[in-house]
């Protein structure tokens, strides 16, 4: 059992004053039901005992900072040392490098759990696992994953460097020039709307080594933030506000050729594959957002009378809350599907696209309604909801916005069913 594990499960045990199973994430399994068939509810002892993990804490740790850390539009940082502490930040980062050594599903699972008090705090942790790691873990060297995954895994927090002014939906129109100099590169050009630039000490950053060469020259480079990159502005935001989104400037930033992380001139297909798996990611923070808005406001209809009878009660509030409880378990089943199917090796690319468009729609439903449900107390900031539908807004427009996933979408279909 990882460390990270073991730090979970003793802090679960204690609660439960009862033993934690000692099995590793990779001696687990699915529990199999006769028929050899499983339904998407269906999670390992270890995959449970994360998710409990990641509610206790956002519960214990992260609501009770929600509004000041939303207000003062900054992460505290014993959040982002509890979410170290916790495991959450190397979920599937092998043991020998510090991390859990878990599964895909087990960092869907703590992003929903986490994005159900904050969403802010959800995209910290999803960018960090289903970006950054996993780039590092797929396609860094030895040396490299020594030096900075276990890093990750512990202490630092990382950035995901590809969007500019020109290039955000067409990433590949970016900017950023790397200029070979001896064993070195030399960059130079910005960054925009880069999750937790404000925090973060290494930065995976997309830069052209050969523009004659088009996106076919577009390079992953590893740059530590002492290497001279310079944090800009940062952005003041609608919502998801303690998640810093800052540009970045690098102005003659010297980086050693054996920071190119995998293949130069392969920068552009890393992006594209990262990007199908974070969206999966991003559906669960959805996902997470909508059941944290609607487990806000159902209860409070049953609290709040008029004309004597609790308001949930009347069939015309009854209908709205239980087309929206339909519509966050479809967007769980198309989020958990997608996961799923990512961790089997198998095609997942429509079905995650699927899963961000469709979340973040329910999301911005679910977050209204959970405000006109609430009526007048819904609108002011003594209740989340209105963050949540402040939050919600983000699910159409990053890591490929919703008129992205339906092209995609749309392209797969085409390919199916076109002659």
């Amino acid at each position: 059992m990882s460390a990270a594990l073991r730090t979970v499960a003793t802090s679960l045990a204690r609660s439960a004053r009862v033993a934690a199973p000692a099995r590793a994430f990779s001696a687990s399994s699915v529990a199999r039901s006769e028929t050899g068939l499983n339904s998407l509810n269906v999670f390992t002892d270890e995959e449970n005992m994360m998710r409990e993990a990641a509610s206790r804490f956002a519960n214990e740790k992260v609501k009770p900072l929600v509004s000041k850390m939303d207000e003062a539009e900054k992460m505290d940082p014993e959040i982002i040392k509890g979410l170290f502490e916790q495991g959450f930040m190397g979920i599937e980062t092998p043991e020998e490098f510090g991390g859990a050594g878990g599964s895909f599903t087990s960092a869907i699972i703590v992003v929903e759990e986490l994005a159900k008090i904050d969403p802010a705090v959800s995209v910290c942790c999803d960018v960090q696992n289903t970006l950054v790691n996993t780039l590092f873990r797929t396609h860094g060297t030895q040396a490299q994953k020594e030096k900075y995954l276990a890093g990750l895994a512990t202490n630092t927090v990382g950035s995901f460097c590809l969007s500019e002014a020109g290039s955000g939906t067409d990433a590949f129109a970016l900017k950023t020039r790397a200029e070979k100099k001896g064993d070195y590169y030399v960059l130079n050009g910005h960054k925009m709307w880069i999750t937790n630039a404000g925090e973060s000490e290494t930065f995976l950053v997309f830069a052209n080594v050969d523009p004659s060469k088009g996106y076919k020259g577009i390079t992953a480079f590893i740059v530590e933030k002492g290497m001279g990159v310079k944090v800009a502005k940062k952005e003041a935001k609608l919502g998801i506000r303690a998640s810093s989104t800052c540009l970045l400037n690098f102005d003659d930033v010297k980086v050693p050729a054996s920071n190119i992380l995998g293949e130069i001139g392969r920068g552009y297909k890393y992006s594209i594959e990262i990007l199908n798996e974070g969206r999966i990611g991003i559906a669960a923070q959805m996902l997470g957002l909508a059941q944290g808005a609607f487990d806000v406001a159902v209860p409070y209809t049953f609290e709040r009378k008029q004309f004597g009878q609790a308001v949930g009660e009347y069939q015309g509030m009854q209908h709205q809350y239980a087309q929206v409880a339909v519509e966050i378990e479809a967007a769980r089943l198309l989020t958990y599907n997608a996961a799923r199917l990512k961790e089997e090796g198998k095609p997942f690319i429509r079905e995650a696209a699927m899963a961000k468009l469709y979340a973040s729609q329910v999301a911005e439903k679910a977050a209204s309604k959970a405000i006109e449900w609430m009526g007048g107390v819904g609108f002011t900031r003594d209740y989340p909801v209105e963050k949540f539908y402040r939050d919600a807004k983000i699910g159409a427009i990053y890591e490929g916005t919703s008129n992205i996933q339906l092209q995609t979408i749309a392209k797969m279909i085409q390919q199916q069913y076109k002659a």
